[in-house]
């Protein structure tokens, strides 16, 4: 059943009893597999494709006693937020939170643009297994709700470990006995050149929203990272390539779209290709296919300058426990962004979480709703996914 707002709302859908999330109910995006549900993650390339079983997050919120109403529309295979409309699904009240895909920091500041929070968490601890993914080192299911608690009550209910995906973490897990527990101190870097882009008008309620974080208990220290800059070209170039490798089993042949006239396999092959794709994705799968074979030098090169921000990132959470900055600016619009490279200034400043694989929260700032409010980002070491949430919401309540 296909409505306006949603790209698909289950007529009549199963209301769990019992549980964490009894009566919660979410949204989750077509790129999330439900069984029998229609799951074209918004691209023609899967075209009438239906799930033929539930992803591992799905089972898991249903056996926690969520109630899963449908499909919001999203943007093409997740990158970037043209044409998603989680924000007005979250803003209409039409559910409690939603389950999106966080690739750029799409989850992130769509709920930002909704006046709530959005929260990524920590890579590899939550199953990737029944999504349709698009570059598969840097994405990951992200939460929108209402509240941190809400949050923190389907990050339990999700992660943990699954063998039917091997990119997630082993034999590690997240510490929940620690939440609610209020730290004395909260050591927050800020890391200079992450505001180094802000204009006076949003320095003014990036400060405001510093001033809440200090009120509930953040002690603030100024750090630098000079290779802040390297965060969006590392991004861009590794994943167009994975991009590129994953589009590639869109074929035609076994499902999706496949085009009309053509004399022999071949030939219906690259038009299928040509059709199913829109010109922001192509020219993406295009960026990643001439680094994969005509310079992939500059592919290597980015994977080193990657484990380095990495490996600067840890060197920094040794010194703080929490890196704090701003989650947008109010020049780049996010879903009016067509090109890649209006994308990328978008999500300039929310890119290190999925380079490095880190737990983020953004949160709206005083002046929610306006388009000059940056907002404040909190960012965390791997693993910390609970502390975060804890902090994040006492620097929400300090209003």
């Amino acid at each position: 059943m296909k409505t306006k707002l949603y790209s698909y709302l289950d007529p009549s859908p199963p209301s769990m009893a019992g549980g964490p999330l009894s009566n919660a109910v979410v949204v989750v995006q077509p790129n999330i597999s439900v069984r029998g549900w229609p799951t074209e993650a918004g691209s023609l390339a899967l075209e009438n494709y239906t799930a033929l079983e539930d992803a591992t997050a799905v089972e898991r919120l249903r056996d926690a006693g969520a109630t899963i109403i449908g499909s919001s529309r999203m943007a093409e295979l997740g990158l970037g937020l043209a044409g998603d409309n989680t924000r007005e699904i979250l803003a209409e009240d039409k559910c409690d939170l939603a389950l999106v895909t966080d690739t750029m920091g799409e989850a992130r500041i769509s709920a930002l643009n909704a006046g709530l929070a959005g929260f990524k968490p920590s890579y590899g601890i939550i199953s990737r297994f029944g999504l349709i993914g698009l570059v598969p080192s840097m994405e990951c299911y992200a939460i929108a709700a209402r509240t941190t608690e809400k949050m923190m009550a389907v990050l339990e209910a999700i992660s943990g470990e699954d063998d039917r995906d091997p990119s997630m973490r082993r034999g590690v897990g997240l510490d929940f006995t620690r939440v609610g527990a209020s730290d004395s101190a909260v050591s927050v870097g800020i890391i200079r050149e992450w505001i180094d882009s802000l204009g006076p008008g949003e320095m003014e309620p990036f400060n405001a929203s510093i001033s809440r974080l200090e009120s509930g208990g953040g002690r603030i220290e100024e750090i630098s990272l000079p290779d802040f800059d390297l965060f969006g070209p590392a991004h861009n170039v590794i994943g167009a390539v994975e991009a590129s490798s994953s589009a590639g089993k869109y074929d035609s042949v076994r499902y999706g779209h496949r085009a009309a006239g053509a004399e022999n396999w071949n030939e219906m092959y690259l038009k299928s290709r040509a059709e199913s794709f829109g010109p922001t994705v192509k020219s993406y799968l295009f960026q990643g296919a001439y680094f994969q074979f005509e310079n992939f030098t500059a592919f290597t090169n980015a994977c080193r300058v990657r484990r380095r921000l990495c490996r600067e990132i840890r060197e920094i959470f040794e010194k703080v426990d929490l890196l704090a900055g701003p989650a947008r600016r109010s020049g780049p619009d996010a879903a009016a962004a067509g090109t890649i490279e209006e994308i990328y200034e978008a999500f300039a400043l929310t890119l290190p979480a999925n380079v490095a694989g880190l737990p983020s929260i953004c949160i709206p700032g005083p002046e929610v709703g306006s388009a000059a409010d940056p907002g404040l980002q909190l960012v965390g070491p791997p693993l910390s996914d609970p502390r975060l949430l804890s902090f994040a919401g006492r620097v929400i309540d300090c209003n």
